[in-house]
């Protein structure tokens, strides 16, 4: 029943792998599990949060009900685990964590390869490209001149370094808590494409980005986390590349900050009906592109990029896994919806 869901989510995942594999060996390096910032690595991190969610899920809708009584909270945990957590709902949450990690793993790999792979880089096309779009003038420092150079500095810091967390979080909470079982398909094979279609990126235009490339546009900011990370990644890199580090993770082209933060707004659009929810996302988003021009994390050209391939996937992934468009919205295929619980239309 839901092969066409879970294929597409498994194709990526050997097809990324097997790049992954054949790279590293032509170039005689080891694949190895990025280094987690939160909760540990993404092999235990994953896990961790499922379970994580597991008991948010359970426990407090137990002791809310139950009203304390432990007898009671018993019984309604186990009801919630016969009703929510189906066949088909430990199938979702179990193979979109190994696909997810495994496509997550092998793009970090394969972005950590990069500079031995290609010493072309084309950020002087991207800069150009940059100022003919501003007339003359450089993206970055004409948001430091609008909106300054200290407070934003540390907003915008502070909420641009939630993005690596919230990644692990929102796959999590999809395939943990979504109504319909197919939007959490949907969600998690969006995902696969973008991060796997953002490393292909990588390689057909590599670059450093401007904040790295031409960083004394940058340094009038305010000394933020932002400016500790840019500062670990040209160590991590310069490390790399002769021979003292494990990894690096510089690649300017394209954003996948800015196309997966477009991806998470498209799928609450989409599935979720609340609507403060949306206006979040929304607005997440386009903070995320605003702090991608500010920090010189990446180029014009860097974001819309990100943004086709947020399209792209969202709506291959809708189409892979049952999705159907119109004018009134989407209707999921009709196979891949949880049983007693009503298809959202937006």
């Amino acid at each position: 029943m839901y092969r066409r869901a879970y294929s597409a989510l498994v194709a990526t995942s050997l097809a990324i792998g097997l790049w992954a594999i054949i790279t590293a060996q032509v170039l005689d390096k080891r694949l190895i599990d990025p280094e987690g910032s939160f909760l540990g690595p993404s092999w235990l991190r994953l896990p961790i949060l499922c379970l994580g969610a597991l008991a948010l899920d359970l426990v407090p809708r137990a002791l809310w009900g139950s009203g304390g009584r432990p007898r009671q909270a018993i019984e309604i945990a186990r009801e919630r685990l016969r009703s929510h957590w189906t066949r088909e709902r430990v199938l979702l949450v179990m193979l979109g964590i190994v696909g997810f990690y495994v496509i997550y793993v092998c793009y970090r790999n394969l972005k950590s390869f990069l500079p031995l792979v290609s010493d072309r880089m084309y950020d002087r096309e991207l800069h150009l490209l940059d100022r003919a779009l501003f007339f003359g003038n450089e993206p970055g420092p004409v948001l430091h001149d609008l909106l300054g150079t200290t407070v934003v500095a540390h907003f915008l810091s502070a909420f641009y370094l939630l993005f690596i967390p919230m990644v692990a979080i929102l796959v999590t909470v999809w395939l943990v808590w979504a109504r319909n079982i197919s939007h959490g398909w949907w969600f998690v094979t969006a995902q696969g494409f973008a991060w796997t279609l953002g490393t292909l990126s990588y390689y057909a235009l590599p670059t450093l980005g401007p904040g790295l490339e031409y960083y004394w546009l940058y340094d009038e900011l305010a000394h933020t986390g932002t400016t500790d990370l840019m500062n670990a990644l040209v160590n991590a890199r310069q490390n790399f590349r002769f021979g003292d580090g494990q990894a690096q993770t510089v690649a300017g082209f394209a954003s996948l900050h800015t196309g997966i933060s477009l991806l998470w707004a498209l799928m609450v659009q989409f599935t979720v009906q609340n609507r403060l929810l949306r206006v979040l996302f929304w607005v997440n988003f386009g903070l995320t592109v605003v702090a991608t021009l500010y920090f010189g994390w990446h180029y014009i050209a860097d974001d819309i990029a990100g943004i086709t391939i947020a399209f792209v996937s969202f709506y291959a992934a809708g189409l892979a896994t049952g999705q159907k468009f119109d004018h009134g919205g989407l209707a999921s295929h009709p196979t891949t919806t949880t049983s007693k619980v009503p298809v959202s239309r937006d």
